[in-house]
């Protein structure tokens, strides 16, 4: 374990790296930092650093830059995520509170992350297993079309015109409504199939050729995969960040859903962030990048994962805090639906 003094000399070199992405040299340090040793010392410690593996030297001539190993144990140490200002906390919430479904959650939410952080954001859609009936409507639009329309707990909003209905009366589709809502209140997606199977013998012989063609259409809906979908943004910012690896390694590692939700990590407690630096990642692609990504959800319970990526000399801190604070709102709102 390093001392708190060579803590403060990694601290210092991250920071000036970051900010600078110029190789951090001991005159720097001494002159930038209250370190209360002489430029000597920082040298010293700066050896012990670089035998240790938490830095480099680019050149021989040239100061040290951090290493993925230095990185993490940056991360590690972090005593605390720099907190959002009062002015971007009202902004988030203005921002995501003006959403009126799920798909305008998500794609407010993966805008305004790669705002904040200026790095590539990543949003997983809430998994259809964590997902519950909140409500289906049918709205008759003539006398063989009708307008299903389910909604979630977690916001999402499936909404199918089926045509081609014989004897879509008024009453039958407000009966066949009532009938759904009996029947799937508050069950979890995954229970609907089992839930549904006897409701065409509940209803009069006339209307059962409605009750399938609706129940054809709201199974099929439930088929689809949401949470194998992901929405990226902010990808233009990748042309101003520096990479070891190629930028087309990076872009073409992004294209592929189920390695970024793999890289997002499992979505566990919300209040729990994850950092993957460097190597950590498994998928070459981005082991020139950093992730930082945390869970959403309602409570304590996750649906989905968001994060971002970015080159290994990021600003943690302030990533880390807006990463966890976007995930909290988005949560909030889920919540609130």
């Amino acid at each position: 374990m390093l001392d708190d003094r060579k803590l403060a000399v990694l601290r210092a070199i991250v920071e000036d790296y970051v900010s600078t992405n110029e190789p951090v040299g001991s005159k720097t340090l001494a002159g930038k930092h209250s370190l209360s040793v002489s430029p000597a010392t920082i040298r010293n410690d700066m050896v012990a650093l670089e035998e240790d593996g938490y830095i480099t030297q680019p050149h021989t001539s040239a100061g040290r830059v951090p290493t993925d190993k230095g990185y993490r144990l940056f991360v590690d140490r972090l005593s605390t995520v720099k907190p959002l200002s009062a002015a971007e906390r009202r902004a988030i919430e203005s921002f995501l509170g003006g959403a009126v479904d799920l798909d305008e959650i998500v794609a407010r939410t993966v805008r305004l992350l790669a705002q904040l952080t200026r790095q590539v954001a990543i949003v997983q859609y809430p998994s259809l297993t964590r997902s519950s009936v909140q409500h289906v409507e049918l709205v008759p639009l003539g006398p063989q079309r009708v307008m299903m329309v389910l909604i979630t707990d977690t916001g999402r909003v499936e909404q199918r015109v089926i045509d081609g209905v014989d004897g879509a009366s008024e009453d039958a589709v407000e009966d066949l409504r009532q009938l759904l809502n009996r029947a799937l209140d508050g069950k979890w997606l995954t229970e609907v199939p089992d839930a549904v199977a006897d409701l065409p013998s509940q209803v009069p012989p006339g209307d059962q050729q409605l009750a399938m063609s609706v129940l054809s259409v709201l199974l099929e809906s439930l088929v689809e995969r949401h949470e194998e979908k992901v929405l990226l943004g902010g990808t233009a910012n990748l042309a101003a960040m520096d990479f070891s690896a190629s930028l087309r390694e990076v872009l073409e590692a992004l294209e592929e859903n189920v390695v970024l939700i793999r890289l997002l990590g499992e979505a566990g407690n919300p209040s729990m962030l994850t950092v993957r630096i460097g190597a950590e990642n498994s998928h070459e692609g981005f082991q020139s990048t950093s992730i930082v990504s945390a869970g959403y959800g309602a409570g304590d319970q996750s649906l989905a994962k968001l994060g971002v990526v970015g080159p290994t000399r990021m600003d943690y801190p302030g990533t880390m805090g807006a990463v966890r604070a976007v995930a909290r709102y988005v949560g909030s709102i889920l919540a609130g639906q």
